[in-house]
């Protein structure tokens, strides 16, 4: 781990260097005031805070978790009018699709977005969706797109007879997908698609070919377009998409009996060499039930990996790589900006609402319905 504003990484990806810790708040009066704020407000406000954020802003969190578990709580809660959802844009639209109208959703930053959703954007699919119709396989493509993606995105997905899923449960809606059809576009990070076709429904690497959506036609053939049964949009996490190969090989040359877990969000070459995959839900209960004692090496976002450490000190948790940093784009949720947006809320101001226009709202709650059908456990993220 470098020491916070000593050197930079300089395989770090454009905009999410952060090495070393995070400082503390710069205004040592915000905590107060973010209880008192909170305090005025009392039921108007419900706090949901994602796993990746920092403990400055998670200690104010009524209920954590991830993007779909806390759009689901925020809709269990019909009677607090304001929402104010500490994670990232395309969880804040979640949250305003499945609570009713009389409830406002409000994100603290506006440009706390993610950088893997913003790899989809809706004018990029439809033509891609027109590359597949070209090639005369878009009648028994089946589109199927992460949690972790935009509103417009899930509406796609509805309006095409697809689906949303998560990370638990994309087994399950892929498994359900080529039921409808021969084929499946996943939306919008590759490496969760590739990992759970081939490692879970058995395809090959072969099987997967990778739309660019940079390149005319997704850089593919109307031949390859119709011999692939998975075809991967060109996305990833810039967090989990950094862990390497040589990562986990590092590790464990350097703690004796590790056990590394990865989320599947990590690249194909990273997950096969893990002793264990899972949700960001899976890890933390796996750390929860692993012995006293035993090591750990976790392929996830920092924040939450520290939160781990801290909470199990009788285990060894330690990051996966020396380098990979914080979730800028979730990082952008801080103590000023939470702070601004209760006050603001207390003086009777509502600021930066997420609102989804009516018709995206009414096909991306179609895409999430039909995930919820699916067979099997509760979707988890």
């Amino acid at each position: 781990m470098l020491f916070l504003g000593q050197n930079t990484d300089p395989h770090s990806e454009r905009g999410v260097e952060c090495p070393g810790a995070l400082p503390p708040a710069s205004d040592p009066d915000l905590v107060e005031r973010a209880l008192k704020a909170k305090a005025a407000l009392g039921d108007q406000v419900f706090v949901l805070g994602h796993h990746y954020q920092r403990d400055e802003v998670i200690q104010f969190a009524d209920v954590t978790g991830d993007s779909f578990k806390l759009a689901r709580d925020a809709a269990a809660r019909p009677d607090a009018p304001y929402i104010v959802f500490c994670g990232v844009h395309f969880m804040a639209e979640s949250a305003d699709i499945l609570t009713n109208d009389q409830q406002t959703v409000i994100l603290p930053d506006l440009a706390a977005g993610c950088s893997m959703a913003d790899m989809a954007r809706i004018q990029q699919v439809e033509a891609a969706w027109d590359a597949l119709a070209d090639a005369g396989v878009a009648d028994v493509t089946v589109p199927v797109t992460y949690m972790n993606s935009s509103a417009d995105i899930k509406a796609f997905c509805g309006r095409h007879g697809g689906v949303v899923c998560t990370s638990s449960n994309a087994e399950t809606a892929l498994n359900w997908a080529f039921e409808q059809g021969e084929k499946v576009l996943f939306l919008p990070d590759q490496h969760l698609g590739r990992n759970t076709a081939v490692l879970q429904l058995g395809m090959s690497l072969d099987d997967c070919v990778v739309y660019d959506p940079h390149k005319p036609n997704g850089g593919l053939t109307k031949e390859q377009l119709a011999a692939a049964k998975m075809i991967l949009w060109r996305g990833h996490c810039s967090v989990h998409g950094r862990f390497t190969a040589e990562s986990v090989d590092d590790v464990r040359s350097r703690v004796p009996g590790v056990n590394v877990i990865v989320h599947p969000e990590c690249r194909h070459e990273v997950v096969t060499k893990a002793d264990q995959v899972g949700s960001t839900e899976y890890i933390i209960q796996a750390l929860e039930t692993a012995e006293p004692g035993t090591s750990w090496a976790v392929g996830t976002e920092l924040n939450l990996v520290q939160r781990l450490a801290k909470q199990h000190t009788d285990k060894n948790i330690v990051f996966l790589d020396k380098t990979v940093c914080y979730c800028a784009t979730m990082n952008r949720i801080d103590l000023p900006h939470f702070v601004w947006a209760l006050e603001n809320l207390v003086a009777g101001h509502v600021v930066n609402p997420i609102k989804v226009d009516a018709d995206t709202e009414h096909y991306a709650k179609v895409a999430l319905d039909q995930m919820l059908a699916l067979p099997g456990k509760t979707a988890k993220d």
